[in-house]
C-alpha cells in the first residue's frame, strides 16, 4: 500500500492537547466504541481498531505517530553527540568463542558496526574464510542469521532466517564444501531449533500458517516434524502435535545418535518430557514425564541412561540418572538441589554445575556418576556461561562479563579443569574508573532484594544524578550481569545504571518465580517501586532524574509502576510490552504466559486482579504521567505493536501536565532478536536524548 498518501485518504489531522500541554500536538486517534464483559465487569476498548495490523488506518496511525516523535526529538541538540558516542564505543571487533564440527572450525565475528556478525570457517591449515554472511542477506541489514546447526560429520548445516525482525523463520540447507542449496528452503517455521539424524535429514518444529494476520493471529497448536533431505517440504512427516495438542514442541536428537527427545509444554513453565528410541524398529513414543508441574531437560544419554536437571522436588533443581530401559523407575538423583538455583551443561563426558549466588555464577565439575571433581576458578564476580562441549571435545570456550568488564572470552582444559583467556576485546572503556556494588533492600513486605548499581568512582550522592532503573520480573528469567557498550555510553556520560533482581525472575528459584506471578503478580511491581525509593533515599538519584527501563515483560513492569505510581519517577521507557492484560493470550503464542499472568478465562477474581494492574485499562485523566516514550517494532509478532498502541493512545487523550508521551514504532524490526546494529544505535540514541532532555539537560553530560 502506498502508506504517505493513506494520511492524506483518511483526513488524519494534529489535536492540540490541553492548554497546559500547548507545545506537544499528537495525532486524533480514532475512539470506537467496543467493549466486551468478563464475568460481571464490563471493559470499554476504544482503540480495539489499533490490533488490526493490516489496515490502512492503522498504518497512518503509525506513520503519524512517528513523525510526531522525530519531530520532538529534533529538539535535542545534543543528539548527534549521543549518536556519535555511541557508534564509538560500538565499534570494536567482537569474536565468539569457536567451535568445531566435521572438519572446519567455526566462529561469529563482527569488525565492529556490521549490522550483523558473520560466521567463518577454518580449516586444518589456519586458512580463514566468510562461510555465511547475513549482511548480505537484505540491503537494511533486517534478515538476520538464527539457529545454524551442522550434521553431525559437519558436511552439510541446515541455517534459518529471519526477516524483519519477525518469529517466523525460513531454513536452508547448503553443503559446507561447495555452498549449494541441499532442496528448497523450508518456510513458515517458528520457535523451533534444528536437530539432524545421521546425514539423511533433520527436525524440526512449527503452527500451521494463521489464517488471518501471520503477525499477531493466534499460534495455538505447535508440531513437531521430520524433513528428509532434498524431498519437499509437503513431503516431512508429522512426528508428534496431532493427537496430544501442546503449545510449544521440540525435538531433540541425543549426540549418539541413539534417540530423539521430545518435549511439550501448554506454557513457558513446565514441561512433558517424551523419548524415541530411533534405532529401534518400532520406533515407540515413550513418556518420561506427564503434567506441567515441572521441567525435565536431557543434558546427555550415557548407554542405556539419561543425564537431566530438573525441578521436581527441587525448587532450586538438580541433576538425575534416567533408566531408559525402565522410565518408571525412581530417578536417581545425582547432584542434590542447594540454596543456589543449579544450571547444568555438559562437555568433554563431565557435568558442569553452574550457581547462581545472589545473581552471580560459580561452577563446578562432576563425572556423570555425580562425583564432586573440582570447582572452575573464575576470573571474578559475574556472569560465566558456555560449559558445553561434545563428549569427544578435550577443550571448551566460556565467557566472562559483568556490568564494567566486557565480555571475554577463556579456554578451559577440561580435564585439568584450568583456564586461560583466549580473547578479550578492545574497547574504549576503562573499567577501573567505575565500581559495580551490589545492594540488598527490603520490599514492600520486607523481603530482601538484590539489586546492583554501576557508576563512575567518586560520585556524589546528593540526588541529582541522572540514573536508569532496569528490571524484567518475570518467566523465571535471572538478569545477572552483563557488558553492554550502550551502558558504558551511559556510565561515561555520568549516569547510573541500577538492576534490581526483583520477583517474578530465577534469582532465587520457583520461589523467587512463584512469589512474583498471577495473583502475587503486584509483588513484582511493589519490588520495582521500592528499588526506586531506596535510589532515592541512598541519594543515588531524585525522582526528578529516575527513568524507568524494562523491555517485553519489563515492558509490563514499567507500565504498571508508571500507573500505579506516576510520582516515584521523571521518565518511562516501556519496551515492547505487555501491556493489554485482558487480551493478551489472543494474539500468537500469548496464551502460553498464563503459568505467570493467568488469563481473564479463569476466574471472576482473576480477571478482577488482570484488570487492576493491566496498565492499558489503568490510565486516569487528570493524572501527570512521567515523560514517556513507548518502544516497539511494526513486525513484533511475540508481543504485538497494539499492546503499545493502545497504550499510547490512552496516555495521549488522558496525560495531565507538562510531560510528553511518545511512541517510537521502529519498521521492519520484531521483538530484539537479529536488530542490525544501525537499529539498535539509533533507539538508544533516540532513549538517551528522551530521558537526558526530560531531566532537563540542554547539553550532553559530562
Amino acid at each position: 500500500m502506498k502508506l504517505v498518501a493513506i494520511s492524506v485518504f483518511l483526513g488524519l489531522s494534529f489535536a492540540s492537547l490541553a492548554q497546559n500541554r500547548s507545545e506537544y500536538q499528537y495525532p486524533n486517534t480514532r475512539r470506537g466504541s467496543e467493549s466486551d464483559v468478563y464475568f460481571d465487569l464490563k471493559v470499554d476498548d476504544p482503540y480495539r481498531w489499533l490490533e488490526d495490523d493490516r489496515s490502512a488506518e492503522t498504518a497512518a496511525w503509525v506513520i503519524a505517530q512517528n513523525k510526531t516523535t522525530a519531530k520532538y526529538l529534533e529538539r535535542v541538540s545534543f543528539r548527534d553527540e549521543i549518536r556519535n558516542a555511541l557508534e564509538k564505543k560500538m565499534n570494536y571487533e567482537k569474536v565468539s568463542a569457536p567451535f568445531v564440527r566435521g572438519n572446519y572450525t567455526y566462529y561469529y565475528k563482527n569488525n565492529g558496526l556490521q549490522n550483523q556478525s558473520v560466521l567463518f570457517q577454518i580449516d586444518k591449515n589456519g586458512n580463514e574464510k566468510v562461510f555465511l554472511d547475513p549482511n548480505t542477506f537484505a540491503k537494511d541489514g533486517t534478515t538476520s542469521l538464527g539457529d545454524v546447526s551442522f550434521s553431525p560429520e559437519g558436511s552439510l548445516v541446515a541455517y534459518s532466517i529471519s526477516e524483519g525482525g519477525s518469529d517466523w523463520r525460513k531454513i536452508r540447507v547448503i553443503d559446507v564444501e561447495t555452498r549449494k542449496p541441499i532442496g528448497n528452503e523450508l518456510i513458515d517455521v517458528k520457535f523451533s531449533g534444528v536437530s539432524w539424524y545421521k546425514n539423511e535429514g533433520f527436525y524440526y518444529s512449527s503452527y500451521d500458517k494463521p489464517k488471518g494476520s501471520e503477525l499477531s493471529a493466534k499460534t495455538d497448536q505447535h508440531k513437531l516434524y521430520y524433513h528428509k533431505l532434498k524431498e519437499p517440504q509437503s513431503k516431512d512427516k508429522l512426528i508428534f502435535g496431532e493427537e496430544i495438542k501442546r503449545r510449544y514442541v521440540g525435538g531433540y536428537v541425543t549426540e549418539d545418535q541413539r534417540y530423539l527427545f521430545i518435549s511439550a509444554a501448554n506454557s513457558t513453565s513446565g514441561n512433558e518430557l517424551y523419548f524415541i528410541d530411533i534405532n529401534s524398529k518400532e520406533r515407540t513414543i515413550v513418556s518420561l514425564q506427564s503434567g506441567f508441574d515441572y521441567d525435565l531437560d536431557v543434558l546427555d544419554t550415557e548407554g542405556n541412561f539419561a543425564i537431566a536437571s530438573t525441578n521436581k522436588d527441587a525448587p532450586t533443581v538438580r541433576v538425575v540418572r534416567i533408566d531408559l530401559q525402565n522410565p518408571t523407575k525412581p530417578w536417581k538423583t545425582i547432584i542434590e538441589a542447594t540454596e543456589n538455583v543449579l544450571s547444568a551443561s555438559t562437555g568433554g563426558g563431565f557435568i558442569f554445575a553452574s550457581y547462581l549466588k545472589d545473581a552471580n555464577t560459580a561452577v563446578f565439575k562432576y563425572d556423570y556418576s555425580g562425583n564432586y571433581i573440582a570447582n572452575i576458578k573464575l576470573p571474578g564476580l559475574g556472569t560465566a556461561s558456555g560449559f558445553s562441549a561434545k563428549k569427544k571435545e578435550t577443550t571448551l570456550y566460556y565467557s566472562f562479563t559483568n556490568y564494567i568488564t566486557p565480555g571475554a572470552i577463556y579456554q578451559l582444559d577440561i580435564k585439568e579443569g584450568t583456564s586461560q583467556l583466549f580473547k578479550a576485546p578492545k574497547v574504549d572503556f576503562n573499567p577501573d574508573k567505575y565500581v559495580s556494588e551490589q545492594v540488598f533492600y527490603l520490599g514492600k513486605d520486607g523481603e530482601k532484594i538484590p539489586m546492583t548499581i554501576t557508576y563512575r568512582k567518586g560520585l556524589v550522592k546528593d540526588g541529582s544524578n541522572p540514573t536508569i532503573l532496569y528490571g524484567y520480573g518475570g518467566f523465571n528469567i535471572s538478569l545477572t550481569p552483563q557488558f553492554s557498550p550502550t551502558v558504558a555510553v551511559w556510565l561515561e556520560m555520568g549516569g547510573i545504571y541500577a538492576v534490581a533482581n526483583i520477583r517474578g525472575g530465577g534469582e532465587y528459584g520457583k520461589r523467587w518465580h512463584d512469589g512474583g506471578r498471577q495473583f502475587k503478580k503486584q509483588n513484582v511491581f511493589d519490588d520495582f517501586i521500592a528499588a526506586a525509593e531506596y535510589l532515592s533515599k541512598e541519594k543515588y538519584t531524585s525522582p526528578q532524574r529516575l527513568a524507568l527501563r524494562g523491555g517485553s515483560n519489563g515492558g509490563l513492569l514499567v507500565g504498571a509502576v508508571m500507573t500505579q505510581r506516576p510520582d516515584v519517577a521523571k521518565v518511562a521507557i516501556p519496551a515492547v510490552g505487555v501491556l493489554d492484560m485482558l487480551r493478551y493470550h489472543t494474539f500468537t503464542a500469548g496464551a502460553g504466559w498464563a503459568y505467570d499472568y493467568g488469563t481473564v478465562a479463569d476466574s471472576k477474581e482473576m480477571a478482577s486482579y488482570l484488570f487492576k494492574y493491566s496498565p492499558v485499562h489503568n490510565v486516569r485523566a487528570g493524572v501527570q504521567y512521567p515523560a514517556t516514550m513507548i518502544l516497539t517494532g511494526d513486525h513484533d509478532d511475540r508481543v504485538v505493536p497494539a499492546h503499545s498502541f493502545k497504550f499510547a493512545a490512552e496516555l495521549q487523550s488522558k496525560q495531565s501536565g507538562q510531560n510528553p508521551t511518545l511512541i517510537r514504532i521502529a519498521t521492519n524490526a520484531g521483538h530484539g532478536a537479529g536488530t542490525p546494529l544501525a537499529k539498535v544505535i539509533d533507539e538508544t540514541t533516540d532513549v538517551y536524548a528522551f530521558i537526558l532532555y526530560n531531566f532537563g539537560y540542554r547539553g550532553m553530560p559530562q
